[in-house]
């Protein structure tokens, strides 16, 4: 089987051609970098993946953490990929220079981490965590916390989490009951329980900084009142040696379906005399700083189950070219040769499934990390207010479709392999499972449904929900003068007007009645996701038809025909569908909603 983790004229393609990443060279912050350092970048995430993270992807599933009542151990694999992971600069990569990074930008460390995902989910997710928690840190910390726990957290010596659910609460943040109680220093003592903690014990750092969302005592109901508290594993002393334990005790390791090698932790906070930990930021703005991680981990989710989808479909191609499997329908010669199952009419239907869904995921994961990017480096407010507005728009779209969609391509990778595919000797099996996670990781699909049409479609006068519509007809337009793509572009008009319509009356339906106009919102969101994506390989589509016109040949002529004929694969099957989804919202479907619970 291969031991390919991404593929690299594709992760071009998306980075140069899709997207122009080569003109954020132009912006004061990256003025001197060039192409060869983005590229030297992603070729040294790819070798470190290679190197320290893949070899050990089964080895870490089948061997979980363990905890003995005090110490808990994984494989040793594990610390040195960390530390790998750490000294190639990645943790720091998108910082400022004289914070010790590399001053790269978000599009290319996401990029970077697609191959850290590809290779090994489950250990690279410390990592990941950390990323995000030390940009917490440094949004919204005070001086003095972003002094003493920053620099140990880019350079690896600390890692960090983010502590939201409770045992009794997990989506419903508002009713979160750990306390926070001032202390006469300043700092607060916190008592409660975490759980689901990704990350949340282990010893491949000195120190673990948890972010942890606590109300105040006194502070108001709902998620008015939560703040947010830095709270370490070891206390850190002003010259920034470790001073005592804190009392944060590990409760239990949980035992997952995937990402095994990933501690899940059960964390008990103030079982003694209550968790030190820091206000971050203003006290009752907790949740507001906690999107900044919640939304980029929304990205990272997805593009982890990007790069799985794209680990089974190369899987999946690879063991389809060389298998030898039967013979073609009109074959006639029960003595010919068996062809390799390639040549089969459903298995290239298979792959052309996979490949569409894990591209399209892709395609989707680095858009909305260069409208992150254009947010905060583009060169005009207008620009980066409406990045912003239209991410923030998108995010239940680029959590959820691929999260969704790469487990079906997972899923797909199996039957391809046949009786192979769910045997451990194949790896098919174990990313199904890493994947099956990520529909549930950083939102359901059900609450990401509800947040997208109660709440952000209308968002600031709807200014995202007209930037996306503009932007989607901006592309219509071109791909009219292209003879290729113009089918292709009539298509998904239709799917737009489908798209148009159900949002008005849906919208009209949530004012009359929230919870029966809700009730659909996951199939809207399913829609609105597809519809998104249609437009991202027209887009792909118009670039590669542009470069058989200026003369490709050889294997990049069969690689632009290839992204032609995965473009017309899903605006023909995937948004065929479309059109009876929105029937059935437009005219508020009950179905669901008047079920009973007696019922069932």
């Amino acid at each position: 089987m291969t031991d390919s983790l991404l593929n690299e004229r594709e992760l071009s393609f998306q980075l140069y051609e899709l997207l122009d990443t080569k003109a954020l060279l132009q912006r004061p912050r990256y003025a001197d970098h060039d192409r060869a350092v983005f590229d030297a970048t992603l070729e040294t995430a790819r070798g470190v993946a290679a190197e320290y993270f893949a070899p050990h992807n089964q080895k870490g599933d089948a061997n979980e953490p363990t905890f003995d009542g005090e110490t808990v151990t994984l494989i040793p694999e594990t610390k040195i990929a960390w530390d790998a992971f750490a000294q190639a600069g990645f943790l720091a990569a998108h910082h400022d220079v004289e914070d010790g990074g590399l001053q790269l930008p978000e599009v290319i460390l996401r990029a970077s981490m697609a191959y850290f995902n590809a290779a090994n989910i489950a250990t690279v997710a410390y990592s990941f965590l950390t990323i995000g928690a030390a940009n917490l840190v440094k949004s919204f910390a005070g001086d003095v916390l972003r002094e003493r726990f920053l620099p140990p957290m880019l350079d690896g010596r600390f890692s960090g989490t983010m502590a939201l659910t409770e045992p009794g609460q997990g989506s419903a943040l508002g009713d979160l009951r750990t306390s926070a109680r001032p202390a006469a220093d300043g700092s607060y003592r916190i008592h409660g329980q975490k759980m689901f903690i990704s990350g949340g014990d282990h010893s491949l750092t000195d120190n673990i900084v948890h972010m942890v969302l606590a109300r105040i005592e006194g502070a108001p109901a709902g998620t008015r009142g939560i703040s947010l508290f830095l709270v370490p594993k070891f206390l850190v002393n002003q010259d920034g040696s470790l001073g005592a334990r804190n009392d944060v005790a590990l409760a239990g390791l949980l035992h997952k379906h995937g990402y095994r090698n990933t501690t899940s932790t059960v964390l008990s906070f103030g079982e003694k005399d209550g968790a030190v930990g820091y206000l971050v930021g203003e006290a009752n703005k907790g949740l507001s700083y906690m999107f900044q991680m919640m939304n980029e981990a929304r990205i990272g989710v997805a593009l982890g189950a990007s790069a799985l989808a794209y680990q089974s479909f190369i899987h999946a191609l690879d063991y389809a070219r060389e298998r030898p499997q039967g013979r073609l329908p009109g074959a006639k010669d029960p003595l010919a040769p068996q062809v390799r199952i390639v040549e089969h009419a459903d298995v290239r239907r298979m792959l052309l499934q996979q490949k569409v869904y894990a591209e399209g995921s892709l395609a989707l994961c680095l858009y909305a990390s260069s409208l992150f990017e254009d947010a905060h480096t583009a060169p005009e407010d207008t620009q980066r207010r409406e990045a912003g507005e239209l991410l923030d728009l998108l995010i239940p779209m680029v959590k959820s479709y691929p999260s969704r969609y790469c487990v079906m391509a997972s899923d797909i990778g199996i039957q391809v392999l046949g009786g192979s595919g769910y045997i451990r000797e194949y790896p098919l099996e174990q990313y199904y499972r890493d994947n099956r996670l990520n529909p549930i990781h950083e939102g359901t699909e059900g609450i990401h449904g509800i947040d997208l049409l109660g709440r952000k479609l209308q968002q600031n006068g709807g200014a995202g929900y007209r930037m996306f519509l503009s932007r989607v007809r901006g592309t219509l337009k071109e791909a009219g003068h292209d003879g290729r793509c113009a089918p292709l572009a009539f298509v998904l008009a239709g799917a737009l007007d489908h798209l148009q319509e159900v949002t008005e009356s849906l919208l009209d339906q949530v004012a009359a009645d929230a919870n029966l106009g809700l009730a659909n919102a996951t199939t809207y969101l399913d829609l609105f996701g597809r519809v998104l994506v249609g437009w991202l390989w027209l887009r792909m589509a118009l670039v590669a038809s542009r470069a058989l016109d200026a003369g490709a040949t050889g294997s990049e002529a069969d690689f632009y025909l290839g992204k032609l004929q995965a473009a017309q694969y899903f605006i023909d099957w995937e948004l065929a569908t479309i059109e009876a989804q929105a029937r059935l919202l437009a005219s508020g479907n009950r179905s669901s909603f008047d079920m009973q619970d007696a019922w069932f």
